[in-house]
């Protein structure tokens, strides 16, 4: 199922010398990010930078949110992702989608204009109501316990 999205074009390198966002095949989950820059830009190993997709959306739906995820293969092959694990697109956002890269590799990385950097993945948002307590309700086998104290190997 496909749901239509306004997307705006902010840059205009995008659709140009740029490829519009995709979805690389019809099993995809996510739309491919491209790097809308006129110039490559190097990543030095342990730095971060951030490039524009040339890319603004309204959602119009607050039971929505796009999600910006890391690119396996960028991240297997040069060390390169997402820097603060994913990006959080909300419905009322009308900027322009940046992505901000981490290079975490020990050489230099170069993004080229029109490189594919990150996906985008829309999925469906619950908004929920805090209500503060003394003490839960209910308890689990877990628990409070952290990392770990699920009792499985």
């Amino acid at each position: 199922m496909r749901r239509m999205i306004e997307a705006r074009i902010v840059n205009d390198l995008l659709g140009d010398s740029v490829p519009l966002p995709t979805y690389a095949t019809d099993g995809s989950a996510a739309i491919d990010l491209r790097a809308c820059i006129a110039e490559p830009v190097t990543l030095a190993p342990g730095g971060r930078c951030l490039i524009g997709s040339g890319l603004a959306l309204n959602m119009m739906d607050p039971g929505l949110v796009a999600i910006v995820a890391s690119r396996s293969g960028l991240s297997l092959k040069h060390g390169v992702r997402v820097a603060q694990g994913i990006g959080v697109i909300d419905a009322d956002y009308h900027g322009e989608i940046g992505v901000i890269l981490a290079n975490d590799g020990g050489e230099p990385y170069t993004v080229r204009p029109g490189d594919r950097i990150a996906q985008l993945l829309f999925q469906p948002v619950v908004q929920v109501e805090l209500g503060f307590v003394a003490g839960f309700s209910t308890t689990t086998g877990r628990g409070a316990g952290g990392f770990g104290h699920t009792g499985q190997s």
